[in-house]
């Protein structure tokens, strides 16, 4: 322990000697000289770069007294007339026996507490004698003479300079002998209190300190405050001449080195950086009073409350400087110095020959390379990313340390963004602006300058390297991303996926989308994407390392080349990896949150969107909009929205909003297709199906509306028709796109082929399959349907203004108001009606409200004779009252027009042109004939000429509109007046049972109207046809029939003759109801008759063979004809004969 610590003290015991007696040298030379003067003399001009005069220490001593007699046993500044005053009023007595101590009490003192002018020179000439003094350089050459042996620059210098000691400190870095480094630390604060007294930096910054004006090099001239504002001054012009703020005096190149040399000498102990020193004393002791100075721990710390309200303006000024030079040279900052060392020399930081020294050294470059070594999964040591951690955050926080950013986008920020300068916020203005809000604009040089920035500072790592985005999002990561440890690069996309939640803030959605859109611009610069996706982008996209570039494949380009590769089948050959391809999910998940997230769309697409969605600022209303005028779009725009919605119908949980408004949807019905990895649209397909479910919400339901809407425009945004069609498409329907004309094309194909019983269909089975799948979809909404929507687009504003589009509402309202279209509307209405009928699985309401009936009723049913069946089963007690319902509307549709009756018009192809043929020539091709050809057949019935097929037809339309005069179109049409006049009540009721055709029969004298009357009489007339046609008069008469007609067959008036001829039977009794009604059938008839007599001779054939009175009338018809008969032959032979002469010529 002796020895141990004699080694110690010894060099220190030579340095005091040595100071000892340099001070008595310095007085016994002044008290021996006799030409002094006992009054202070001018201070003589001394300049750094020549060597000291030799008397100059005496000069010293003369100036402060050097008349007193000294004691030649050792010199004390505290003894010193000069000094006296300052030391008893500045320093502390225990300091005063100890030269050094007193020289760091008077250099380091209060700036408001000034020194005597002849105390300030005799300092300047004692510092100045410390460091050129031969003895003084043999004590260092002693205690550091193992070391000066090592530095090879120090062992060179030439002795008696003062510039041994200068390179010392200069390498004080590379001394690891604990004596000398305790001397050069004590040797440093005094060199640095005085830029005249740093080795060579008077030679390399005179001429750059005169010119720039940053202070006189006289000696006395300049206080010990103001020797560290030279330096200040000359740091100052060095960052402005960075920025290019200062044109006029460009600092020489020796000098800038020398000024960052000088920086990063005081790295380690800020007493150093004098101008810092005075400027943040207060400062340091208010926020770092438990901080210790050395290896820049101060800096740091001051650094960290930089923006604290209580923070001197002076002292923030100084350490931004401090800053701004550290971003030129990283080893300004002794710590990131320090702490990267051995990982930049591992790295190869330091290597890259294509790039400048001076570029090298910047803190940019840096960072880059070791974010580079990080993110390649390469191992930097903990200390240095927490530097590397600290300063990345330091330039988020404070743009103006880039000097880019101050260079470039000083015009932004003195419009849009002055008075922002703290916390990050100047920066994330700037962001805002760079997002490209069509109000402002930035600069493409300030845009790439903020990309660079984001970079290098690598926030997407850390999100609380952005101090305005950590404090912005504090409360949403607390409680939305909580369960994510701290500092995980998922807290981003945590946010991202609350985005437009309820537990989003406003202020954290603002800084959120600032930094997520530059983010988005570079794939590295999310890193769990490079993670996952560098061996795919280096194998499929050709990337370069991390920070590097390619013109090729700029960063913007690598992610659009991997999500193309991310949707590939196995077929189309190289694919991702399925981790990268889920991180590529994510991102477009995070893109489809905001139009601006994609630098494609919105590079190819500004045009558009100024001009077309202008007012479209809402949460995805931008992509939607220009989805919605894909049509209108530049080529170049229109391509891209395009191809991301062709694949957002592969996978539409990359459009993210819809996903969130549908997710009660989806767990209730679509769980099951929700959760496979591979979604090739079969989650939009389900939402589809159920997207009039009770689950479903007004947000989910505008979107799948929307999404079906923009599947029209092209075939190839339904995923699911493209893969199944694909082909037919190519093969059946070439140079079409638009999604609707393909599934006309096709559907038109597959009807022509079971039309002509062809032996094969030209459309494939998987084809058909999914073409019946999109024709449903397209039933459920007009929208869908453009060829029907723009013609009836102005009588759906006019007729149906209130009423939803969906669940074939809008379709329904406009069929309910036929007679009220314009004609185009009608013409399109009438033959969507026809299709309808013909493929009744088309007919969205029907197949929805009569959905349960058709499983009940319907089952074994083939899909075309659903309405058929539905009909059959009507009346049935199980039927549900809305289905039956809306099967009345079918029926009263299909009796408008036998077209649209496809049974009625097979059974009755050869029927209607014999008897209807002029009803035919007046018919136009779309509108209906209401009923006229359908009556037409009626009378036919009644007449006994229809063919079995077609009379079974009629039978059954006659039955049913016999208990519904709505299902009568001539009826209805014919008697509109009559019936609310007479028969009002039986009209309102419920349920039609005949009543209404009854009291018009009952009041058919009181008919005004001859078309009405007429009506009505063709219904008596129908009915002596078939009592089936007479519902009040079979129900009167049911039991009657059965006991006396039960052996007749129904039609043909059989059953009709068999109860009047029982009428008539006086042996007969019948049911007083079936005798009172027959009786005034008969009357009624009696009268038909009378009013409508026959108007021809069938109508009379008919007449006859249904009358009462049949066998009396056939038989005098009989009687007559055989009268005359024998009359011609009786009375014949009475004309002249001829003779046999003519008649055998």
């Amino acid at each position: 322990m002796a020895a141990y610590s004699y080694s110690t003290l010894l060099p220190l015991l030579l340095l005091s000697v040595s100071l000892w007696s340099f001070g008595s040298v310095l007085g016994l030379k002044a008290a021996s000289d006799p030409a002094e003067s006992p009054n202070p003399p001018n201070p003589p001009v001394v300049r750094a770069v020549e060597p000291p005069a030799k008397d100059a220490p005496a000069a010293a001593a003369a100036a402060a007294g050097a008349s007193q007699p000294r004691r030649a046993t050792g010199w004390k500044l505290s003894e010193e007339e000069a000094c006296r005053e300052d030391l008893s009023r500045l320093c502390p007595k225990h300091t005063w026996t100890n030269n050094l101590a007193v020289l760091e009490c008077l250099q380091d003192r209060r700036e408001e507490s000034d020194i005597a002018p002849d105390c300030n020179h005799l300092l300047w000439n004692y510092k100045l004698n410390l460091t050129t003094d031969p003895k003084f350089e043999s004590v260092a050459m002693e205690v550091c003479k193992s070391t000066i042996a090592e530095i090879k620059e120090c062992n060179e210098e030439e002795r008696g300079r003062g510039y041994l000691v200068s390179c010392l400190v200069d390498h004080r870095g590379n001394v690891s002998e604990y004596q000398c480094n305790q001397y050069i630390t004590k040797m440093t604060s005094i060199i640095f209190s005085d830029y005249r007294l740093i080795c060579g930096f008077m030679d390399k910054c005179k001429e750059d300190i005169n010119t720039l004006h940053c202070g006189s090099i006289n000696v006395g001239h300049k206080d010990v405050h103001s020797q560290g504002e030279v330096i200040s001054c000359l740091e100052k012009a060095l960052v402005r001449e960075a920025e290019q703020q200062d044109h006029g005096h460009p600092i020489k190149e020796e000098c800038k080195k020398a000024i960052l040399r000088v920086a990063e000498l005081s790295s380690d102990d800020f007493h150093l950086d004098r101008h810092l020193y005075f400027s943040c004393r207060d400062d340091r002791e208010r926020f770092c009073p438990n901080t210790q100075a050395g290896e820049g721990k101060v800096y740091k710390c001051l650094f960290n409350h930089k923006f604290e309200e209580a923070m001197s303006e002076k002292c923030r000024d100084a350490l931004t400087t401090r800053q701004k030079l550290i971003s030129q040279d990283y080893r300004v900052s002794y710590s990131l110095a320090k702490a990267c060392k051995a990982d930049l020399r591992k790295q190869r930081c330091s290597l890259d020959n294509n790039l400048p020294r001076a570029r090298e050294a910047r803190l940019s470059y840096l960072l880059l390379c070791l974010e580079a070594a990080v993110h390649r999964g390469r191992p930097v040591s903990g200390e240095c990313q927490g530097e590397m951690l600290d300063y990345r955050r330091m330039l988020m926080e404070d743009f103006s340390l880039s000097p880019e950013i101050v260079l470039h986008c000083r015009t932004e920020i003195e419009a849009h963004c002055s008075g922002l300068h703290r916390k990050g916020r100047t920066l994330h203005c700037l962001m805002r602006i760079g997002r490209g809000d069509r109000s402002t604009a930035v600069d493409s040089v300030c845009q790439s300058a903020l990309q660079t920035l984001i970079q290098s500072a690598d926030p997407g790592a850390d999100y609380r390297i952005d101090r305005a985005l950590n404090e912005a999002c504090e409360s949403v990561i607390q409680t939305a991303c909580k369960h994510i440890h701290n500092g995980d690069p998922m807290i981003l996309s945590c946010l991202m996926e609350h985005l437009y939640t309820e537990k989003m803030v406003e202020d954290c959605e603002h800084r959120l989308l600032e930094l997520q859109y530059f983010i988005s611009r570079d794939w590295k610069l999310d890193p769990v994407l490079y993670k996952k996706c560098q061996g795919d982008a280096a194998r499929l996209c050709h990337t370069h390392g991390w920070n590097e570039t390619s013109e090729l494949m700029p960063p913007g380009a690598v992610f659009s080349c991997l999500y193309r590769h991310a949707y590939r089948s196995e077929e189309q050959g190289r694919r991702l990896s399925r981790d990268c391809k889920v991180e590529v999910q994510r991102i477009l998940h995070q893109r489809a949150l905001d139009v601006k997230l994609d630098p494609e769309l919105q590079k190819r697409c500004m045009t558009d969107l100024g001009k077309w969605c202008s007012e479209k600022t809402d949460t995805g209303q931008e992509l939607e909009c220009l989805q919605d005028h894909l049509e209108d779009l530049v080529p170049a725009c229109r391509e891209v929205v395009g191809n991301l919605t062709e694949l957002e119908s592969e996978d539409i949980q990359i459009d993210a909003l819809l996903i969130r408004a549908c997710e009660p949807l989806t767990q209730a019905f679509c769980h099951d297709v929700a959760d496979n990895q591979v979604d090739t649209g079969d989650l939009m397909e389900c939402l589809v199906q159920n997207k009039h479910q009770k689950e479903m919400n007004e947000k989910c339901l505008v979107g799948v509306t929307h999404f079906q809407l923009v599947q029209m425009k092209d075939f190839r945004f339904s995923y699911k028709f493209k893969m199944a069609c694909k082909e037919d498409v190519l093969r059946l329907c070439p140079n079409i796109k638009k999604k609707v004309d393909v599934v006309i094309c096709l559907s038109t194909t597959v009807r022509n082929d079971t039309l002509q019983d062809a032996r094969e269909q030209r459309v494939s089975l998987k084809c058909r399959k999914q073409l019946r799948v999109e024709e449903l979809e397209m039933s459920e909404d007009i929208r869908l349907e453009p060829e029907l929507y723009d013609p009836c687009k102005s009588d759906i504003s006019r007729l149906c203004p209130n009423v939803a589009f969906g669940n074939a509402q809008m379709i329904e309202c406009l069929k309910e108001q036929k007679k009220h279209l314009s004609q185009r509307c009608h013409q399109k209405i009438f033959r969507l009606q026809e299709v309808e009928m013909t493929d009744p699985e088309l007919d969205y309401q029907l197949m929805r409200v009569c959905k349960q009936m058709i499983k009940r009723f319907c089952t074994d049913a083939d899909a075309r004779n659903v309405l058929q069946c539905l009909k059959q089963n009507k009346n049935s007690e199980l039927m549900d009252p809305k289905c039956k319902q809306m099967i009345t509307k079918r029926q009263i549709t299909q009796n408008t027009d036998y077209r649209l009756n496809p049974v009625l018009r097979k059974a009755c192809r050869a029927d209607i042109p014999k008897f209807c043929q002029p009803i035919l020539n007046k018919a136009s091709e779309d509108s209906e004939l209401e009923g006229q050809v359908i009556a037409c057949l009626k009378l036919k019935y009644a007449d006994q000429r229809l063919s079995p097929d077609c009379e079974d037809q009629i039978r059954v339309i006659l039955q049913e509109s016999a208990l519904d005069y709505r299902l009568d179109p001539q009826l209805q049409m014919h008697c509109t007046d009559e019936i609310p006049r007479l028969c009002a009540e039986e009209a309102a009721a419920q349920e039609q049972t005949g009543q209404v055709e009854e009291c018009l029969k009952v009041n058919l004298l009181k008919i005004k109207q001859e078309a009405c009357k007429k009506e009505v009489l063709n219904m008596l007339k129908e009915s002596k046809a078939d009592i089936f046609v007479d519902p009040v008069l079979h129900t009167a008469c049911a039991l009657d029939l059965k006991h006396h007609c039960a052996a007749i067959t129904p039609g043909r008036g059989r059953q009709m003759s068999c109860l009047i001829e029982a009428l008539q039977d006086k042996r007969v009794r019948l049911q007083p109801e079936c005798k009172k009604r027959l009786q005034d059938r008969i009357d009624m008839w009696s009268y038909a008759a009378k009013v409508a007599p026959a108007e021809g001779f069938s109508d009379l054939a008919v007449q006859v063979m249904i009358s009462p009175s049949k066998n009396y009338i056939l038989l005098m018809i009989s009687l007559s004809v055989c009268i005359l008969f024998l009359v011609g032959l009786l009375c014949g032979r009475i004309t002249k004969r001829v003779t046999r002469e003519l008649k055998d010529r």
